[in-house]
């Protein structure tokens, strides 16, 4: 993550509190399930979970069969997800570690998550060429995002133009301006998809919840998270265009 913006500097318990509210346990599964799906299947799988924060995600993957490593800058999250799988009961592996310096070799891995970890980068294309190289020829990328056109996003303009420092760096993204990151790393995008498209407001998340995904698969447009899966070529497909 970028050194510019600090993205844990909320902490795990901060993330914590948030899902034991309705409106975060809403929006943190319709995220989460979306994520999962677009990863594919995890039977047997490298998995490696850039920014994993307090490990919800690797968690989740290692309970399914997956190998997961997950890397983060953030000691306490690191320690928070290491809690969580003792407590799960699956094995994970949680390093220090950055986007911008994957400490592995390439072609490490079968899938590689960043879940909300681009809006804090300061050079977002070099970060995804750099998780296109762990990637092994045809795996996946799985990219998820805070979307630019959403009450959401503006809300943390808002915050961060107030002093927030979590936001004040960040920058949002449309689903166009993913695909052309994911391109310009050499992979074939396969899907786009948009999710949590009610403002935050908990009632509001309770009723569209039920048609959040019939959405998602139609447009990104106004959704307050973008995902992107995209696959790498194997060397008799060549480059993507």
């Amino acid at each position: 993550m970028s050194t510019a913006v600090a993205p844990t500097a909320i902490g795990p318990k901060a993330y914590e509190s948030w899902r034991t509210t309705s409106i975060g346990a809403v929006t943190e599964a319709l995220e989460q399930n979306l994520i999962l799906k677009l990863m594919g299947d995890f039977k047997g799988a490298q998995v490696l979970d850039v920014g994993c924060g307090d490990g919800v995600l690797a968690c989740a993957a290692a309970s399914r069969g997956a190998v997961v490593i997950g890397i983060d800058p953030d000691p306490a999250m690191l320690d928070a997800a290491r809690a969580r799988a003792e407590r799960a009961g699956v094995k994970a592996d949680f390093l220090d570690g950055r986007i911008e310096r994957l400490p592995f070799a390439d072609a490490s891995f079968d899938v590689v998550a960043a879940i909300t970890v681009l809006c804090f980068v300061a050079d977002a294309s070099a970060a995804v060429d750099e998780m296109a190289r762990v990637v092994r020829p045809g795996g996946r990328l799985v990219i998820g995002e805070l979307g630019r056109w959403s009450a959401w996003a503006g809300i943390r303009r808002l915050r961060g133009w107030l002093g927030a420092a979590t936001w004040k760096a960040a920058r949002f993204r449309t689903a166009g301006e993913l695909r052309v990151l994911a391109e310009r790393a050499g992979l074939r995008v396969t899907t786009i998809r948009g999710a949590v498209f009610y403002p935050p407001v908990g009632v509001c998340a309770r009723v569209l919840a039920p048609v959040d995904a019939w959405l998602g698969r139609r447009t990104a447009m106004g959704a307050a998270f973008i995902a992107l899966a995209a696959d790498k070529l194997l060397a008799s497909e060549g480059r993507a265009a």
